[in-house]
């Protein structure tokens, strides 16, 4: 089991190489994690644990853990959130039924 506090390496996934620190137990495999990685449950097989401990309270803030992460010397960098697709729309002008080709009539003779 890896108590809360430990300065880990993730291993595995999307954020391999980055460092983290184990921010809450949730049962005997995952953890919450959160540093330079995103903040996520995680597998404990994907955690490699360094020697290292931070002095963080159980379900510390990402605030918290970039500060006690700073007093170590380790950068957390914060990304920004992606803008809703909604407000990337408003960019694109809007089609309208005026710009489709209008279909000839077919008349019958009779």
């Amino acid at each position: 089991m890896i108590e809360i506090g430990r300065l880990c390496l993730k291993i595995a996934g999307r954020d391999a190489g980055m460092k983290c620190v184990v921010v809450d137990t949730l049962d005997k495999n995952l953890v919450l994690i959160d540093g330079e990685t995103r903040r996520r449950k995680c597998n404990i097989m994907h955690l490699e644990p360094l020697a290292q401990m931070v002095d963080i309270s159980k379900g510390a803030s990402h605030a918290q853990v970039a500060s006690a992460l700073a007093k170590l010397g380790i950068a957390v960098v914060d990304k920004k959130p992606r803008a809703k697709a909604a407000a990337q729309k408003t960019n694109t002008p809007a089609k309208t039924a005026a710009a489709k080709p209008a279909m000839p009539k077919i008349v019958k003779k009779e």
